[in-house]
C-alpha cells in the first residue's frame, strides 16, 4: 500500500461516542481525523492510541485582516496544544472560520487586492508558531458552492498562498472532492499541489460519500498520484452512503495499489 490511510471520525458512525470511532477506525487500520476539538473529551480519544492524522487547527479568525489574523493566531495557539496531546499530524486551516453548514464567518462579497498580501503574512505567523510549537499547519481548498463567500477557497488560490510563503510549516490539504466541484481536472491539479501537499483528502461528487458512490474514477487518481510520486497520507472525509465498515473497505480498495 502506498498510501496512508485515514477517515473523518466525525462523519461517521454519528450515533457513537468519538472515542468509539477512534477506536473502530483504529480497530480497523485507519488515522483518525478530527474536526473541532471543542466538542470531544479529549482525555477519552487519548486513551483510544489511534493516530490521529488531522484536526482543525484553529477555533476563530480569519486570514484578511489584521483583527481576524490576531485571532486566528491565538486561537491556533491554543489548538497546538490539544494537538501535541493528541500527536495531531497535521493542525488545518481555512481562509476563514466556518460556521453552520460550513458558511464562513463573515461571509465576504468582495476581495481586494491587499487580502491576498495580509493572507501571506499571516501564514508567515503561524508557521513561525508552528516552528515554535513543534507543529504543522495545512490550509484546505473548498469550493464556492457550498462555501460561498470564503476567501481562498479554491485549490489554485491555496496553491497560490501556500507555494508564495513556501515554508516546511506550511502545507496544503489538497480536497478533491472540492477541487471537483470548483475547477475539475483533479490529477493535473494534484500534479501542480505536488510539491507542498501535506494530505489528500477524498471524497466521491455528488454526495460526498465513500469512493465508488459518485462520478470519481478514484483508483485511476490513486494510481496517479502513486506514478507522480505522492506515498503520503490519504483522508476519506465523506460520509458513508450505507454501512460505515463496506464505505471503508471500498475507500481502501480505491487507495490499495
Amino acid at each position: 500500500m502506498a498510501f496512508q490511510l485515514a477517515a473523518c471520525a466525525e462523519m461517521l458512525w454519528r450515533d457513537r461516542p468519538i472515542s468509539w470511532r477512534a477506536s473502530r477506525l483504529k480497530e480497523m487500520g485507519f488515522g483518525v481525523g478530527l474536526w473541532n476539538w471543542p466538542d470531544w473529551d479529549i482525555a477519552a480519544l487519548e486513551r483510544t492510541g489511534a493516530t490521529f492524522t488531522i484536526m482543525n487547527g484553529y477555533l476563530q479568525g480569519r486570514l484578511t485582516d489584521a483583527e481576524g489574523a490576531d485571532a486566528l493566531v491565538k486561537s491556533a495557539r491554543e489548538t497546538a496544544q490539544v494537538g501535541k496531546r493528541l500527536g495531531v499530524h497535521r493542525l488545518n486551516l481555512h481562509g476563514t472560520a466556518l460556521g453552520d453548514f460550513g458558511l464562513p464567518i463573515p461571509h465576504l462579497t468582495t476581495f481586494s487586492p491587499g487580502m491576498e498580501l495580509r493572507a501571506r503574512d499571516t501564514l508567515h505567523r503561524i508557521c513561525d508558531l508552528a516552528e515554535q510549537e513543534g507543529v504543522t499547519f495545512t490550509l484546505e481548498n473548498l469550493n464556492l458552492r457550498e462555501h460561498p463567500g470564503c476567501p481562498f477557497n479554491s485549490t489554485a488560490s491555496v496553491l497560490s498562498l501556500v507555494s508564495a510563503v513556501n515554508r516546511p510549516q506550511l502545507r496544503i490539504n489538497l480536497d478533491l472532492y472540492h477541487t471537483q466541484i470548483g475547477e475539475g481536472d483533479v490529477i493535473r491539479w494534484a500534479e501542480a499541489c505536488l510539491p507542498w501537499i501535506g494530505e489528500v483528502q477524498v471524497a466521491d461528487n455528488p454526495g460526498r460519500c465513500e469512493p465508488g458512490t459518485g462520478e470519481m474514477n478514484w483508483p485511476m487518481i490513486a494510481r496517479a498520484l502513486d506514478a507522480m510520486g505522492y506515498a503520503g497520507p490519504v483522508g476519506m472525509e465523506a460520509f458513508a452512503k450505507g454501512d460505515e465498515v463496506a464505505a471503508l473497505d471500498a475507500f481502501r480498495a480505491a487507495f490499495t495499489l
